[in-house]
């Protein structure tokens, strides 16, 4: 299942973060803590080479705590600043100011010993709906950053005057031309960060039963009243029935069983669950790091 997803703003964000950057100082990455190598644009490491980074794992509140923990650990290794966040509550946001600063610090030091009092201008990246306007509006105690529930919502550069000697640049969300691994195009598609008119709900909402069965069957057979293990479609009918989700003739509504998996998943309702583990970065995949 090949994905094909670039609208055209996405690569006049590339050319504007190019340009941009040279300005900043910091390059702040929100990554979703349930795919936290499919949510990471590639591109990102050649456009920001050589910047200070800060990584915002975001909807902590949804993904697994242990594996939440072990990718802390992983981007820290990496030189990377690291925060945990969960930009809908606020949780984790408190921590952003010194995380920020303290990525910069040897440059915020020799303008100290210059006498000079210089704000610190973070860029914000990030793919499309992976929480970027709603972490500023937080920050800024507003909501003058475009925040929906959709893909694709900011559409131009925007920059934001913070307290305590900080400006972000929120940019538009940018995914990468072409998902060559299927599996990267699934794990954007289940967590929403693409439409899903770009994918058959029913498809997606089996392929998403499959993959939660290797590892949270549990908790999501006790939620989907699924008794056992199965192909995907096989466990959709099945919660399908123990839902009541029928049609004349006694038939099952694939649709709508297959939007309610999809919704109680990205709510959370499925158990904290977190679909990308640090060891899958020695497997192949188009959104490795």
């Amino acid at each position: 299942m090949n994905i094909q997803w670039y609208p055209g703003h996405m690569a006049k964000t590339r050319r504007m973060i190019a340009d941009t950057l040279k300005i900043c100082d910091v390059v702040v990455e929100i990554v979703d803590a349930r795919i936290p190598i499919s949510s990471r644009n590639p591109d990102i490491n050649e456009l920001t080479s050589g910047k200070p980074r800060l990584v915002v794992l975001n909807r902590v509140d949804l993904a697994d705590p242990t594996e939440t923990k072990k990718w802390s650990s992983h981007f820290r290794s990496q030189a990377f600043g690291v925060i945990e966040t969960d930009c809908k509550s606020g949780r984790g946001t408190d921590k952003f100011a010194l995380a920020a600063k303290a990525t910069v610090k040897d440059k915020l030091e020799k303008y100290a010993q210059k006498g000079q009092n210089r704000a610190v201008r973070a860029m914000i990246v990030g793919i499309p709906n992976v929480g970027k306007s709603s972490l500023i509006n937080r920050l800024a105690r507003s909501k003058r950053a475009k925040a929906e529930d959709r893909p694709g919502v900011t559409r131009s550069k925007q920059w934001f005057y913070l307290e305590g000697g900080l400006e972000l640049l929120d940019t538009p969300g940018i995914l990468w031309p072409k998902f060559e691994d299927p599996r990267t195009g699934l794990m954007l598609a289940f967590t929403g960060a693409i439409r899903d008119e770009i994918i058959d709900t029913e498809t997606l909402a089996a392929k998403l039963l499959e993959e939660l069965s290797e590892r949270y069957f549990q908790p999501v057979s006790e939620r989907l009243k699924i008794s056992e293990i199965g192909r995907g479609f096989e466990m959709l009918e099945a919660a399908g029935k123990k839902r009541g989700c029928m049609i004349s003739g006694g038939e099952i509504d694939m649709d709508r069983i297959s939007a309610i998996v999809l919704d109680e998943f990205r709510a959370g309702k499925l158990g904290h669950i977190t679909l990308e583990t640090v060891s899958m970065l020695e497997e192949p995949n188009d959104g490795s790091i």
